[in-house]
C-alpha cells in the first residue's frame, strides 16, 4: 500500500486509537468497540479502512473477527516520515530565512507611516567569484545570461535587460505562483567591464526606486563583485518589498555564484 494511503487511513483520531490498541495485541471488534466507546458498526467500518490500507489483517474465528496490526506498512510509513524530517532539517536555513523576512516585514510595516519613509536607505553586497571579470560582466549585460540568475531559483524571469550604455534600458520582470513583479528604468553609467550603474523603479501599489551601483574588480583567482543599493520614492505599500531587499539580493547573488560555478565546471 502506498504511503499516502496509509497516511489517509491514519488521519482520523478514532482509527489512530484503534491502531494504538492493536499495537498491544490482536483484538476482536467487540473489544475494540468497548475500549474506544464506538458502536460496533462504526468500529467495523474504521477497521475496514485500515485493512484496505494494509495496516491490519482480519482473522475470522468462528463468529468472532479478530484484527491484528501489521508492522511492515507502519515501518515503511515511519521511514518516510524520518526522510521528511531529515530533509526538513537539512533545509532549516531556508525556513530561517522566511522567519527573518517575516520579522523584517513586521518591523518595516510598523515604520511605514508615510510615503518616502525609507528614502535614503542603503544596502551593500559583496561576492568573490572564481571566474574572470569579463565573464561576470557578460552575465550582467547579456539578456540570456542575465535571465539565468537575476531572480531566486523559485521564480521565473519574464523580461530582463540591462543595456550597457548611458541611457540604456533597465528592465526586470518576473513571476511566481503568487503574482508578478515589474521594474524598469535606465542605465546611468557603463564602463565595460568594471562599472555599471542603473535605476529600477518598481511599479504598482508597492512602488519604490532602487539606485544600483555595480563594481567588478579583478583580483587573484577571480573577481570581486560589489553592489551598492540606495532606495528612494518609497510608498507605504512598499514595506514588504523593502523588508525583503537584503534577503532577496543575497539569494540572487548566491544564484549568480552558483550559475558561474556550474558554468566553470
Amino acid at each position: 500500500m502506498a504511503v499516502d494511503g496509509i497516511a489517509a487511513a491514519l488521519g482520523d483520531a478514532a482509527r489512530w486509537r484503534l491502531v494504538e490498541l492493536l499495537a498491544e495485541r490482536p483484538r476482536s471488534v467487540g473489544e475494540l468497540a468497548e475500549l474506544t466507546g464506538l458502536r460496533q458498526p462504526q468500529t467495523s467500518k474504521h477497521l475496514q479502512t485500515l485493512a484496505r490500507a494494509g495496516l491490519v489483517t482480519v482473522f475470522p474465528l468462528g463468529q468472532r473477527r479478530v484484527y491484528a496490526l501489521e508492522s511492515e506498512p507502519l515501518a515503511a510509513f515511519a521511514g518516510r516520515l524520518a526522510e521528511l524530517a531529515k530533509a526538513t532539517e537539512a533545509h532549516q536555513g531556508e525556513r530561517d530565512v522566511v522567519a527573518r523576512y517575516r520579522a523584517a516585514v513586521d518591523a518595516e510595516s510598523a515604520a511605514a507611516d508615510r510615503d518616502l519613509w525609507a528614502d535614503g536607505r542603503e544596502f551593500a553586497f559583496e561576492r568573490l567569484l572564481a571566474v574572470p571579470r569579463d565573464l561576470v560582466w557578460r552575465h550582467w549585460t547579456d539578456p540570456a545570461l542575465l535571465a539565468s540568475w537575476w531572480v531566486p531559483p523559485s521564480m521565473t524571469v519574464t523580461a530582463c535587460v540591462l543595456e550597457p550604455r548611458p541611457g540604456g534600458r533597465a528592465v526586470l520582470a518576473y513571476r511566481d505562483a503568487d503574482g508578478e513583479y515589474h521594474a524598469e528604468g535606465w542605465v546611468r553609467l557603463a564602463a565595460e567591464p568594471g562599472r555599471l550603474a542603473f535605476d529600477l523603479a518598481v511599479t504598482g501599489e508597492a512602488s519604490f526606486t532602487g539606485h544600483y551601483d555595480l563594481e567588478l574588480a579583478s583580483v587573484p583567482g577571480g573577481t570581486r563583485l560589489r553592489l551598492g543599493l540606495r532606495v528612494t520614492a518609497t510608498t507605504v505599500g512598499a514595506a514588504a518589498a523593502i523588508a525583503g531587499l537584503e534577503t532577496g539580493w543575497d539569494q540572487v547573488l548566491d544564484h549568480l555564484t552558483d550559475v558561474l560555478t556550474e558554468g566553470k565546471g
